[in-house]
């Protein structure tokens, strides 16, 4: 969500729920690989034990959008730090456009919403060619609303994100967040819900423990399954990363979308094995996992985070936009029009069924069986990605250091 004042800090804010699917032909790759892992890495060295969550695609869209407001310095900064500085001027914008249609095509195998709407100050004009690229490349709703009713905005802003995330995102914004000086409010909101092309059995999950990277173990719902994946064993060549470590891809029904699982060796903690990953290593793993059966054991996980981006942007280039010299001409001819801050909510659960829903199972202790073929025992810390196989576009990049806790001193642990 983008909130531009003319005095105040303004507020860029994107909205996010698991999102994938794709069935679109001749979809240029997506260049924004590189954009992905700098900012994950960022993340990851503020992290420390936490568990990350966020969609590199939706940073790339919402910066995308304010790059159609954009001019000069403030233009090619955001260019450069996405990735787009080897394309003409403007052919991102189509690439964008293209990214997102491939999410939209009709697809019995899942539900997804990707929406964009702009919330203008009524008596502000803005420039008519703004306002039609953002409804060609971004298909964004145009409201004129008062910002100094900061309540009454506030409403029905938080109204139209909860009605394009099936209400999972709840009271977002605040009459705190709007001043009589707020000017634009830009908000972009992606919803799923889809389920594993091989799901997992509810009968199989079990209760597990789960060794965490300082040393402690908690008890979460493993689940388990046989079956046909992408998987590989890599190895970056020094202990950097422990030696050997596994790559496993499982798709979503349509095979469009899958979630890439990267595990480090029982033993190594997962802070040794992120520094290697590069974007080059993210093809390579794609291009190198082959089809074979697999034995599974994947935790129940639920990943939700708040992410202040102001700093991280700017420590990949994108300064301008952010200070009294940004230039946001291409939106209005108001000057003094800047971003203050950026902000993103992202929200992941992976279940047996695959992105939302979850099913209740007995708990019985979990042992590992003889291994009769490759083992992804993902009982520590890893690292996914849930891309577009088709395009290479990341929805949504992470690391799971904690899944869900299961205490089995409450009372409904034996009930189940």
């Amino acid at each position: 969500m983008l909130i531009l004042d003319v005095l105040s800090p303004l507020l860029l804010l994107s909205i996010l729920l698991p999102g994938y699917g794709c069935r679109a032909a001749d979809i240029p790759e997506d260049t924004t690989s590189e954009f992905s892992v700098r900012l994950y890495q960022r993340l990851q060295a503020a992290g420390g034990q936490d568990n990350i969550i966020f969609s590199p695609l939706s940073v790339a869209v919402a910066l995308g959008m304010v790059e159609l407001g954009a001019r000069g310095a403030s233009l090619e900064e955001i260019r450069q730090a996405v990735g787009f500085s080897h394309l003409l001027p403007g052919v991102e914008f189509s690439l964008l456009q293209n990214l997102t249609a491939a999410l939209l095509d009709d697809d019995s195998h899942y539900v997804i919403r990707f929406a964009n709407s702009l919330f203008l100050q009524e008596g502000v004009t803005f420039n008519p060619e703004f306002l039609h690229l953002m409804k060609k490349y971004f298909r964004a709703d145009v409201e004129t609303v008062d910002f100094s009713e900061s309540s009454a905005v506030a409403e029905q802003v938080n109204k139209w994100v909860e009605n394009h995330t099936d209400s999972k995102i709840r009271a977002l914004l605040s009459a705190d967040d709007f001043s009589s000086v707020t000017r634009l409010t830009l908000v972009n909101a992606v919803y799923f819900r889809g389920s594993w092309k091989n799901q997992f059995r509810p009968e199989n999950t079990r209760t597990f423990s789960f060794s965490r990277d300082d040393g402690s173990e908690v008890q979460t719902l493993m689940m388990y399954q046989q079956g046909d994946f992408y998987y590989g064993e890599f190895s970056d060549g020094s202990q950097e990363a422990g030696g050997v470590y596994q790559v496993l891809e499982m798709p979503y029904e349509g095979e469009d979308m899958s979630m890439m699982i990267v595990l480090p060796r029982q033993e190594v903690p997962l802070a040794s094995l992120e520094p290697i990953i590069k974007a080059p290593l993210l093809e390579e793993w794609a291009n190198n996992v082959k089809r074979q059966k697999v034995e599974v054991y994947l935790p129940r996980f639920k990943v939700e985070q708040k992410i202040d981006l102001k700093d991280t942007l700017q420590e990949l280039g994108i300064k301008n936009i952010f200070t009294n010299n940004a230039d946001l001409s291409a939106m209005t001819d108001v000057e003094d029009l800047y971003i203050g801050k950026a902000v993103q909510k992202a929200y992941l659960e992976v279940t047996e069924e695959g992105a939302e829903g979850a099913v209740g199972s007995g708990m019985i202790a979990l042992t590992r069986t003889l291994v009769l073929y490759p083992q992804v025992m993902a009982d520590h810390p890893f690292f996914f990605i849930i891309r577009n196989r088709r395009t290479g576009s990341i929805l949504f990049m992470g690391r799971v250091m904690t899944p869900e806790i299961i205490d089995p001193n409450d009372h409904d642990f034996d009930s189940m």
